[in-house]
């Protein structure tokens, strides 16, 4: 029978966003389904907030301000106090997260990083800069995607150090998948994922990737970066037969996604300046079919 207090707890909104990869699926076990989503709204609304429509540098940075200050809220609130109000701003994603919090002990520090990485990605559309190196590019996916992986562990009751390393290797693999899918539109939006020194090695210029010129030197430099993720995500994809029963499944499926994608890219001949590859409903039986392979 249902607590009354639980039963008044907002539901997450239903998932709408394309995505290269399944969240809270049938596969994932029913009881994680409710935490799982109030993790993704809290990441894609934010995400959202950081990237999509009109709003100016400084706008973007009051608001995400502005969120993580409800995020604080909802992290350290407990008991009656902590229900979110209704009537605020995003109470349809902090009041689920904050019940999720609750109830799991979700790590706050795992949920600020996120929020760090979106306030980076403002600042250096503002200020016109991208990545050194790809080692700084690394560090932004540790703070960008590296969260979702281990929130997830953590949801799943996976603690050990190993398994975490492998998480890290799948969510970074699957960032640097999505900057590699989506040039096309990073790219006129002022985001630039290219580091400086693999231009500079590659003999791209920066001329070329503000106008989406898909030279030989940009599609060259594109096949290392899809050679080097994909790497990544086979080490990470050990973890698979760390992780039992349907929550494992859905992981499957996670990294057969993002290795979907890559073929993808490389069926494009590297070209995707010119071009956003995405994964199709007639992708799933080979996504399915390799996931039992695994």
């Amino acid at each position: 029978m249902q607590h009354p207090a639980t039963a008044k707890r907002p539901a997450p909104d239903p998932i709408t966003h394309y995505e290269n990869f399944p969240v809270a699926s049938w596969l994932c076990p029913a009881h994680l389904r409710a935490p799982i989503t109030a993790l993704y709204h809290f990441a894609r609304t934010a995400d959202d907030l950081a990237d999509e429509g009109d709003a100016t540098a400084t706008q973007r940075l009051q608001d995400l301000q502005d969120y993580r200050q409800q995020l604080t809220h909802a992290c350290q609130t407990t008991g009656a106090a902590a229900d979110t109000d209704r009537k605020a701003r995003w109470a349809s994603v902090f009041g689920p997260l904050q019940h999720a919090v609750q109830t799991h002990q979700l790590p706050a520090p795992l949920l600020h990083d996120l929020l760090d990485a979106f306030a980076q990605d403002v600042e250096k559309t503002r200020d016109g800069s991208g990545y050194a190196t790809q080692a700084e590019l690394v560090d932004y996916c540790r703070r960008s995607a590296n969260p979702i992986g281990r929130l997830l562990l953590h949801l799943y009751g996976v603690t050990d150090t190993q398994a975490l390393a492998l998480s890290d290797d799948i969510c970074t693999a699957l960032q640097l998948i999505n900057f590699w899918q989506d040039p096309s539109r990073d790219l006129p939006r002022g985001r630039n994922y290219f580091a400086t020194d693999d231009c500079e090695r590659f003999g791209v210029a920066l001329a070329d990737l503000q106008t989406c010129q898909q030279t030989q030197s940009v599609t060259n430099l594109i096949a290392a970066y899809a050679a080097a993720a994909r790497a990544r995500m086979l080490k990470g994809s050990e973890l698979v037969h760390l992780i039992a029963g349907r929550a494992g499944w859905e992981l499957r499926l996670v990294v057969q996604g993002g290795l979907r994608i890559l073929d993808k890219i490389d069926a494009l001949h590297f070209a995707t300046l010119r071009q956003r590859p995405r994964l199709r409903w007639w992708d799933a039986p080979i996504l399915l079919w390799r996931a039992l392979w695994m």
